[in-house]
């Protein structure tokens, strides 16, 4: 039975199927530039769909998808709790969630800050963890100005080099949580399709270890 993958588009699917390409799947009318969402391979064995990382959560618990493969922060932050597996790390776009701010400048944690993020779940449970008295800012991109133009103290997000922050003027304060790509599956695919989904753990699993 052919199976059904939701891969977030972006560094992660690029990823995945340059592993799946590598391993003998020929997606005819695939390439990385391509405008097309959806593609299946010439042997009709898998088929492929791109979406929002934070869609892809919805598309497996819902079984539009058999698996999906996305971020773990995205998980984390956005698919807490979904009637989903997760199968597998697969070891690829490793990352650190940070709080950072501005270079030089010291924050008095001992009262009450604002923290600008796009991930307001992950922040608010790191900061109440350690006692901290926070509010929150729900960012949706370019978090670096937040501190910049006064709108927070300090920012907590994703840092893979610390460059952009660097060119922005910021530093990062401290790091608190690793992440990385996962496999999910919806339950009943699992069952249904074990063996073929086994399989493609494999094919992913030898390329993980060829990187």
């Amino acid at each position: 039975m052919a199976i059904h993958i939701a891969l977030a588009k972006g560094r992660i699917h690029k990823a995945v199927m340059k592993y799946l390409q590598e391993s003998g799947y020929e997606f005819p009318t695939y390439s990385e530039d391509s405008r097309k969402l959806i593609f299946e391979d010439s042997k009709s064995m898998l088929k492929v769909t791109l979406v929002k990382s934070p869609d892809v959560a919805v598309y497996v618990e819902r079984g539009a998808a058999d698996v999906g493969i996305v971020g773990e922060d995205v998980l984390v932050e956005e698919a807490s709790g979904a009637a989903v597996y997760e199968v597998l790390d697969l070891g690829i776009g490793r990352c650190r969630m940070a709080v950072a701010g501005i270079a030089g400048k010291k924050v008095d944690m001992t009262r009450r800050i604002t923290i600008g993020t796009k991930y307001p779940r992950i922040a608010r449970q790191y900061f109440e963890q350690n006692h901290h008295s926070v509010d929150i800012i729900k960012l949706n991109g370019s978090v670096e100005l937040a501190p910049l133009v006064g709108l927070s103290d300090v920012i907590v997000d994703i840092v893979e080099t610390g460059n952009t922050l660097k060119a922005n003027g910021l530093e990062v304060l401290q790091y608190f949580m690793d992440f990385s790509a996962r496999m999910i599956c919806n339950p009943v695919s699992f069952k249904i399709k074990y063996s073929e989904i086994q399989q493609l753990m494999k094919v992913i699993q030898q390329k993980e270890l060829e990187v």
